[in-house]
């Protein structure tokens, strides 16, 4: 409950815990931040910018920004090598969530689908018969 609340692991919770029942305040205190981000505050809102204008304005040919795009956009424009893992923290701490496309053909035709779903599966579709009374067992004398 109070890792959920914190946003943290249940492990530091108690390791937390365990260094509060020593006594040893100190051990509470904040370090900061595990890593500084390498990019300062205007380049962080060029970067929010050049995202929002969307991969066709970096150069993309389609509209789908990927990690690795991203990553590229980075180190082309601010000069910043950043690892993948690295540019999904970054994002998450900007406010920017991941959203996977559907995967469906350029072909589909979304009506057509449906009749077929409303018209023809339920023609199709095998009812199920109702189970008799018998028996499988091969000692049976009915089922030789």
């Amino acid at each position: 409950m109070i890792a959920a609340e914190l946003r943290v692991s249940e492990r530091s919770v108690r390791r937390w815990r365990q260094a509060w029942q020593a006594g040893c305040e100190a051990g509470l205190a904040s370090r900061g931040q595990a890593a500084q981000c390498r990019l300062d505050e205007q380049q962080l809102a060029a970067l929010d910018l050049a995202l929002e204008a969307g991969p066709l304005a970096a150069g993309w040919e389609d509209q789908r920004w990927t990690l690795a795009r991203i990553r590229d956009l980075v180190a082309r424009k601010f000069r910043v090598r950043y690892t993948i893992p690295g540019i999904w923290y970054l994002l998450q701490r900007r406010g920017w969530i991941c959203q996977m496309g559907a995967r469906r053909a350029i072909e589909r035709d979304d009506g057509a689908v449906e009749v077929w779903k409303k018209e023809t599966w339920p023609r199709i579709k095998a009812r199920r018969r109702p189970s008799a009374a018998g028996s499988s067992s091969k000692t049976n004398a009915a089922s030789r």
